[in-house]
């Protein structure tokens, strides 16, 4: 049963004072941890309400200690380290959740500019051994190095990022490779006929 009275010890050191009840019975031990925690310390002439629990030595104190502007809680509650977590928690999940989105946009739209044959341009004009510059390997290919009869005939290939012979699942591709894409190593001779041990 809940009862009012005021606070008229309190050792803030110790942590623990004296309640005197309104109904002027002897007063009652109260430890800090009966009051809520995260509200100010306790201060003495505060009127408070309380539960009494008789202790096993035959003592009375004051449990479930409530100030003026408190809500209720159930007797006993104390907040558990896994409610005390849940707020960060559900920020980490919220977090990892957007990544997962962003990761996942950044696949599809990496997946539908790579199926189009569309590659990033490069920084800076540079010409390599074969005497072509980067951006003439990045541009698209002109109509007489791969006409669109050549794409019905034959598979089509994607610039995709492989460079080197061993990525290469044929000469063909490989020689696609070389024509029309950039910053390949296949053809370290520079004479348009990659992976020549090989091909």
């Amino acid at each position: 049963m809940r009862t009012h009275g005021t606070l008229v010890k309190w050792n803030d050191e110790r942590g623990f004072g004296f309640i005197a009840p309104a109904q002027g019975s002897d007063e009652l031990f109260v430890h800090v941890s009966a009051f809520r925690r995260g509200g100010a310390r306790p201060q003495v002439n505060e009127l408070v309400s309380f539960e009494i629990r008789i202790k096993p030595d035959g003592k009375r104190e004051a449990i479930n200690v409530m100030r003026a502007g408190e809500g209720s809680r159930p007797p006993g509650h104390r907040r558990s380290a896994r409610d005390a977590a849940a707020p960060r928690s559900g920020l980490l999940g919220s977090a990892l959740s957007i990544a997962a989105v962003a990761a996942i946009g950044w696949v599809g739209y990496d997946r539908y500019f790579a199926g189009r044959g569309v590659m990033p341009a490069p920084m800076a004009e540079s010409v390599g051994a074969d005497g072509v510059s980067d951006s003439r390997r990045a541009s698209p290919a002109s109509s007489a190095e791969f006409s669109p009869a050549d794409s019905r005939s034959g598979p089509t290939f994607v610039c995709d990022g492989r460079i080197h012979c061993s990525q290469m699942n044929s000469c063909e591709e490989a020689r696609f490779f070389v024509r029309h894409c950039p910053n390949t190593k296949m053809d370290g001779d520079g004479d348009g006929q990659p992976c020549e041990s090989e091909c």
